[in-house]
């Protein structure tokens, strides 16, 4: 994969680069740099690509960060949430 279709910008490039960088700093870049993809991107292989080029600071924020991204989304309900209101909400116990 070329790194140019990869990292657009160079903003996962240049986050390895900050000196000090703070997880919530790459989390803010990380969103950036998904926003900058085309929407009918699969992220996947392309975070491994990142991964496998940049990754070799296990401790890096970043790192985990991307790690993070492969991470499967929480198992949701596609019905939505389940709001209780009224009498129920308030004698949920009973």
């Amino acid at each position: 994969m070329d790194l140019t279709k990869a990292d657009p910008k160079g903003l996962i490039r240049e986050s390895y680069r900050i000196e000090g960088i703070t997880a919530a700093e790459c989390r803010s870049i990380f969103m950036d740099w998904a926003l900058s993809l085309p929407l009918d991107a699969d992220t996947r292989p392309v975070v491994l690509h990142l991964l496998a080029t940049y990754g070799g600071d296990k401790t890096h924020p970043m790192t985990a960060v991307l790690q993070a991204a492969l991470e499967p989304a929480a198992a949701k309900d596609p019905s939505g949430p389940k709001r209780r209101g009224g009498r129920a909400a308030r004698f949920a116990d009973r």
